[in-house]
């Protein structure tokens, strides 16, 4: 079953006067259904070896913002999809515009959490690709209204893990269920947990819910619409990581092939570890010993691009302050190797500004963490080259309001 969180918890780990304890609620089947990268199916991948037959898990960050544009600047429904630029020909990515009612726009960037440089930005990636005039255009003289960042799984078919287990379901984003050629999930996410439910009553009907009957939902999985549409684009994030051209031309080629190559599984690989350190990418650092900056700094106007705390702002993200950190973060790496090696990564591919490099009289550069900006991307738990940093979910449901996103 589940059980659930204490509440009324101070940041200290004491109890308020409001403090709540969690309690028990069992079931005879219980069906993880906790996103991308949720805290209670990684857990179970760990402890469980659910992973141990697919290919290490994918994933993207997309970031995203809802525009009132101009009466007129584009008829609602227009789509526009981009790939490439502003990224580099070894990086994985594109853009996106969507024309809605009201002259609204939602427009985004998404990008590849496997990238190789150490002082790259998914957040300044998305503020250039506003910058080029196609897109520019589009959005002078109008107004940013709303911001958001999540995760998304993206490594198909061949990383979706074991997703039966004695009294246990996974579903939705949390297995990995998302094309990774359309970047469309939600379907799948609503047909796995109605094969989810149908293999639950089924257990609970004959009273048996081990893992042997609930396989039940993976037969149904491979029978049906979700492997018929997620087995042919098996292979697509991974042939972008042989570059731009090749990723090109093996998708165009997987809609003709309906994904057949000339070996059927192309090999996948844990984003955290495609980083690079920044002397192995760069070949040096200065002579202080700080990381050099990357060429493509972009400075916010705030008319069309935004720095992460103005964004967060537009999040509506709201947390209680006098709570534990949902962020659990092995502080001694970040202060002890990965700024060396790595210099501090987590203040690039954080889209929130919520890990920030402070200077402190005692004892130097120290990691600060603004809990409070969180927009529950998960992409700290990601791409951390250490995998140091846990996300949790906060008390009392906290995090971004993403009304009209």
């Amino acid at each position: 079953g589940v059980r659930t969180g204490d509440r009324g918890i101070d940041k200290d780990g004491k109890k308020r006067q409001s403090f709540e304890p969690g309690v028990d609620i069992k079931a005879k089947v219980t069906i993880f259904c906790d996103g991308v990268r949720g805290n209670l199916t990684k857990q179970l991948l760990h402890k469980l070896k659910l992973g141990k037959n697919s290919d290490p898990e994918q994933f993207a960050i997309g970031i995203k913002e809802l525009w009132e544009l101009k009466p007129g600047s584009l008829a609602p429904g227009t789509v526009i999809h981009t790939i490439g630029y502003p990224l580099k020909h070894e990086e994985f990515g594109g853009g996106f515009l969507y024309a809605l009612p009201d002259n609204q726009a939602s427009v985004g960037f998404v990008t590849g959490l496997d990238y190789k440089d150490p002082l790259f930005d998914p957040h300044m990636a998305f503020n250039n690709f506003k910058k080029h005039p196609s897109i520019a255009n589009l959005l002078k003289g109008g107004q940013m209204l709303r911001y958001g960042a999540k995760a998304l799984p993206e490594g198909g078919w061949n990383t979706i893990p074991q997703v039966h287990m004695d009294g246990g379901l996974i579903a939705g984003d949390a297995g990995g269920f998302l094309n990774s050629m359309r970047l469309k999930g939600i379907h799948l996410a609503m047909r796995t947990g109605m094969l989810a439910a149908e293999a639950a009553f089924e257990g609970i009907r004959i009273k048996n819910t081990s893992a042997s009957t609930l396989a039940l939902y993976k037969e149904k999985i491979d029978a049906g619409h979700v492997r018929s549409e997620l087995y042919p684009v098996r292979n697509i994030h991974q042939a972008f990581g042989y570059g731009l051209l090749p990723g090109l031309i093996y998708a165009g080629l997987a809609l003709l092939t309906k994904g057949w190559w000339i070996r059927d599984k192309i090999v996948s690989h844990a984003g955290h570890e495609q980083m690079k350190k920044v002397k192995d990418y760069y070949g040096t650092v200065s002579g202080n010993g700080e990381v050099l900056p990357p060429s493509n700094v972009t400075t916010a106007d705030r008319t069309l691009t935004f720095d992460k705390v103005t964004n967060v702002h537009y999040s509506g993200t709201s947390h209680e302050e006098n709570q534990p950190s949902h962020l659990l973060v092995q502080t001694d790496v970040c202060h002890s190797v990965c700024g060396e090696e790595y210099g501090y990564p987590c203040i690039r591919f954080c889209p929130a500004n919520v890990y920030e490099i402070v200077e402190d009289i005692k004892n130097g550069k120290q990691l600060q963490i603004n809990a409070s900006n969180c927009v529950h991307c998960k992409t700290c738990d990601i791409m951390d080259p250490y995998s140091v940093i846990t996300w949790v979910p906060p008390e009392g449901g906290g995090g971004p309001q993403y009304n009209g996103m």
